[in-house]
């Protein structure tokens, strides 16, 4: 188990019922990286990845 698995574990737990749009999610990202600037770049993988999950290789 990777040590972020505690935290998709309890992002799980305590938000697995909420419905969300993209939007909301993509705004918290944006609060996140303001508050955490040294995360830019991993986020904006993480974005990247979820824009282009469903492309073809």
């Amino acid at each position: 188990m990777y040590f972020t698995d505690r935290g998709i574990e309890e992002l799980e737990r305590r938000r697995g019922e909420d419905e969300v749009d993209l939007g909301w999610v993509a705004d918290r990202m944006r609060e996140f990286v303001d508050l955490n600037p040294e995360f830019e770049i991993p986020m904006e993988r993480f974005a990247v990845y979820l824009a282009r999950i469903d492309d073809e290789d």
